[in-house]
């Protein structure tokens, strides 16, 4: 069992992470400072270093930690789709839904994460990519299994294919937080459910 100590500092590292990322996606990792988090997160500048060694540690472990979230609610769904004895496609829209529902409560962190992607010249790039390949790794799982199984077809590359659905959920799920936010969340995930079925060229 966890101790006070242990779940109290979860919940300070919590809040510390909620106003970092709020504060880089709006303006920036290199303009914000630590007092600047410690503000927003209504602690002392000193708990932050108490924590954290740096700014840069902070966000490095802000990104593992919420790409960790991200990784086990796609687990989650995968296997939920499961024991409700769902093909592997349906676990696939499962975890479209579940990405699509991590964006909607993680907006900003996702917006930075997608940035970061991008960037080379970065002290946590190394991080980055071993966390991006967590959450890839989960979606590879389902379609290795789904042609395992003949679901799909054995001529899918699956690195590929799982690096695009997730690429799928992230651009469409920010387009529409961006662009087209008075759409439900079943709007978005129907429209990404009948890309995933192929059913987009009307056969």
């Amino acid at each position: 069992m966890e101790s006070s100590g242990t779940t109290r500092r979860q919940a300070t590292r919590q809040k510390l992470y909620e106003a970092a990322v709020t504060l880089i996606a709006e303006k920036g990792f290199s303009a914000t400072t630590v007092d600047e988090i410690a503000e927003r997160a209504g602690v002392a500048k000193g708990t932050v270093y108490y924590n954290f060694k740096s700014k840069t540690e902070l966000f490095e472990e802000l990104l593992r930690h919420g790409v960790g979230l991200l990784t086990v609610s796609l687990r989650a769904a995968a296997e939920e789709s499961e024991e409700r004895g769902g093909t592997r496609v349906e676990a696939l829209d499962s975890m479209i839904r579940a990405g699509l529902a991590f964006i909607d409560r993680y907006p900003a962190f996702t917006q930075l994460y997608v940035a970061e992607l991008w960037r080379t010249n970065r002290a946590w790039q190394s991080t980055l990519l071993v966390v991006r390949q967590e959450a890839v790794a989960v979606v590879e799982d389902v379609l290795r299994d789904a042609v395992g199984s003949g679901e799909l077809s054995e001529e899918i590359d699956i690195p590929l294919t799982a690096a695009a659905l997730v690429g799928m959920v992230l651009v469409a799920a920010l387009d529409w937080q961006a662009f087209q936010p008075e759409r439900s969340i079943d709007e978005v995930h129907s429209a990404l459910s009948l890309l995933l079925h192929g059913r987009v060229s009307g056969h």
